[in-house]
């Protein structure tokens, strides 16, 4: 971050508070909502918010975003991580001019292009290559500059045999790589995601990183980018700032950022990650038992010590012997290995249940875990719950192993345990 202060200013929030009314539209009289509306169209503040409070919630009125102010330069990528509710998504939102805020100012220095939901800016009835078109005229773009990039754009999304095809007909990962694919191409100066990347399979993902690092590192692109997944921010993220109730509570570097996090939120904050609304997308999951919230305890493993983390289990009735099988991929999407718990009793109605898996034979590098819920009948096996991605962890060093460096590139990512020796007898030698 050194080299960025001398770079030019993309973005710049001054201050920044979006306030919501809850449980109406309107301020109630027309007088109120005409005072409201001439203030947006003159980027004033809103006269009928109270602004500068402390508390996020005042009466009726919430504020999303309470005095955020922040400056983004020319190549930085930004991460944005924080809780559910913590004003990341509104945040984004504004700098996409989605909204517009209460009070303060926002400054933008180039064309943008975001990505804040699958598909956002597709035309249902028009095929990949026409909203591609769409896409760029939108942006600026005349049409033979969109031309040159097309065979570009369509070897990155991966889905040249549906091109043209409406894409009313896509799958969300079909969406979601042609999505990527047009932003990350098209001539913009700012790139902005919120979570778009987990609908991707893991491969497309790391694809979709090093795309994004080469173009802010190589294009100078200003990239601001909000994930649950830290493993995802860590890959693209120089800097990293917090938001909690609405407020900036840490701008700084990538690792000290998700530290900060883990450590000051989540242990203040017992319900850790929310899982409850994440979407299911494994059928044959009968939901008597379902993991609701998840705090890590470590994502960052150093030495020998164990990948401890507690999930917070709702069951509808009660269950003698419930297992958590957890699968381990790298962060190219490839499976080295599964693990499962010790069968535990579950009693009807939630509770936090603790795990500690030992990472010993892995090597250094980054991994994601799908988690299962399982019970057993003799061999009748039965899953309740299914959440893939659920979270992220990285090993950090890599020791000599029998005095050789251990490299994932020569070996992959287990370390097998040693081949024992013995000694012949006699009569087996020569």
């Amino acid at each position: 971050m050194n080299g960025t202060s001398e770079k030019k200013v993309m973005i710049h929030l001054e201050n920044v508070i979006k306030a919501y009314r809850l449980g109406q539209i309107s301020h109630g009289t027309l007088n109120r909502d005409l005072q409201s509306w001439w203030a947006r169209l003159r980027h004033r503040p809103d006269p009928n918010v109270k602004l500068g409070r402390e508390s996020r919630v005042d009466g009726d009125i919430i504020y999303a975003l309470n005095g955020v102010s922040l400056t983004a330069r020319q190549g930085e990528c930004i991460g944005i991580i924080g809780g559910n509710g913590a004003g990341k998504s509104t945040l984004l939102k504004l700098v996409s001019r989605v909204t517009t805020p209460t009070a303060g100012s926002i400054d933008l220095y180039g064309r943008v292009t975001s990505m804040l939901e699958i598909g956002t800016g597709f035309h249902g009835e028009m095929t990949g290559r026409e909203n591609i078109y769409l896409n760029g005229a939108i942006l600026g773009m005349s049409r033979s500059e969109i031309s040159a990039k097309l065979e570009e754009i369509i070897d990155f999304s991966e889905i040249r045999e549906f091109i043209d095809t409406p894409v009313k007909r896509y799958s969300s990962g079909m969406y979601v790589k042609l999505a990527f694919a047009v932003a990350s191409h098209l001539d913009s100066e700012i790139v902005i995601m919120d979570e778009v990347l987990a609908v991707g399979d893991a491969a497309f993902q790391k694809k979709c990183i090093q795309k994004m690092r080469s173009t802010a590192m190589d294009e100078n692109r200003t990239v601001l980018y909000v994930s649950h997944n830290m493993s995802t921010v860590r890959e693209l993220c120089d800097r990293c700032i917090v938001l909690s109730e609405g407020r900036i509570i840490y701008d700084g570097e990538t690792e000290e950022a998700i530290r900060y996090y883990r450590s000051n939120l989540l242990l203040a904050n017992e319900t850790g990650e929310k899982l409850d609304q994440r979407p299911r997308r494994s059928g044959n999951l009968s939901g008597l038992c379902k993991m609701t919230d998840l705090y890590l305890v470590n994502d960052v493993i150093k030495g020998e010590e164990p990948l401890r983390f507690r999930l917070r289990v709702h069951a509808e009735s009660d269950f003698e012997e419930i297992c958590l099988r957890m699968v381990v991929s790298n962060s190219i999407g490839q499976i080295v290995g599964m693990s499962c718990s010790q069968p535990f009793r579950v009693s009807g109605g939630t509770a936090w249940y603790g795990f500690s898996f030992s990472a010993g034979p892995l090597a250094a590098g980054d991994y994601v875990c799908n988690l299962t819920l399982l019970s057993f009948d003799g061999s009748i096996q039965t899953r309740h719950d299914f959440l893939s991605n659920v979270f992220s962890f990285r090993i950090d060093e890599a020791h000599l192993y029998f005095g050789q460096r251990w490299t994932v590139r020569n070996w992959g990512n287990t370390k097998l345990p040693i081949i024992m020796t013995e000694e012949l007898r006699d009569e087996y030698r020569n």
